[in-house]
């Protein structure tokens, strides 16, 4: 039986990898799946795949595609999540930050360098038309991290996915001043060059059985009951959520990619856009 390590996010995006486990579904298919979370998000994923920690990571398209253009010897294998994260833009609950212009200068909690909550800083600060040469950063690891840093003025804000740090808005730990969501689809599948080289038939089963969990996932009976409480949700965030989202079982589109590369370049985050062979390939 064929080995693969997988991690991600603890998060609710990555429950069906968990029926799936569950249910021995994998082993069905003669494919020992292990399943590791990671708090620390996309910067403490690739370092675990740099690292041969694991064989394959759920990560955030932006941040792995920089990854990929950095010199990363990884590929995408298939989408994930189809639609974009929304990025809450929190505070300290009793911080005198009201509004998102009284941001600017101040300084961004961030899980790693690379991460999505550095990454998705940038984007957020071109829309809001800010020099981007201000940017300031403190890491803090995690959301833990981010829970003592914005109380102690560390730093000043804190961008995270919008329904994960809900209970922490709803018990006053942060105030969130508003969202920003990801202008490309936010979640992909990802493994190192020569895993998928050595292993593509494995992984096209396991890709094969996770599509057939995510393709029916939204219509598992009282499937939102589950999720709020293995994630310590209220139940109706979570149908928002659902409404919101949508499983891919698919490889990402191109023209999605070269957005993403295309406003990585902008902010002079990456120096040069490689061809979609070169950061994806479909496992066949």
């Amino acid at each position: 039986m064929k080995s693969i390590r997988v991690g991600g996010v603890p998060e609710h995006f990555n429950y069906p990898w968990h029926i799936g486990l569950k249910k021995g579904l994998f082993k069905e298919q003669n494919i020992d799946v292990t399943w590791q979370d990671f708090y620390g998000g996309t910067g403490e994923l690739s370092r675990a795949l740099h690292n041969d920690e694991i064989d394959v990571a759920l990560v955030l398209t932006e941040s792995i595609i920089k990854e990929i253009e950095d010199g990363a010897p990884f590929k995408i294998i298939q989408e994930y999540i189809a639609t974009p994260l929304i990025w809450g833009i929190h505070v300290a609950a009793e911080s005198d930050y009201e509004h998102m212009n009284e941001l600017e200068n101040t300084t961004s909690a961030i899980s790693r360098f690379g991460s999505g909550s550095h990454l998705m800083t940038y984007v957020n600060a071109k829309n809001e038309e800010w020099d981007t040469r201000n940017l300031k950063f403190e890491v803090v690891k995690n959301l833990a991290g981010a829970v003592k840093a914005l109380p102690n003025n560390d730093a000043q804000y804190f961008m995270w996915e919008h329904f994960t740090t809900k209970p922490l808005v709803d018990n006053g730990t942060f105030r969130r001043i508003t969202d920003c969501p990801t202008p490309w689809p936010c979640f992909v599948i990802v493994s190192k060059d020569d895993f998928i080289a050595e292993n593509s038939s494995d992984l096209k089963n396991m890709l094969d059985t996770l599509n057939g969990i995510t393709k029916d996932f939204k219509s598992i009976p009282k499937i939102s009951t589950q999720l709020a409480k293995n994630y310590q949700q209220n139940e109706e965030d979570i149908l928002e959520w659902l409404n919101l989202t949508e499983w891919s079982q698919k490889q990402i589109n191109p023209k999605e990619v070269e957005v993403i590369q295309n406003q990585l370049e902008d902010l002079n985050l990456i120096t040069q856009k490689s061809e979609f062979k070169n950061i994806c390939k479909s496992i066949d």
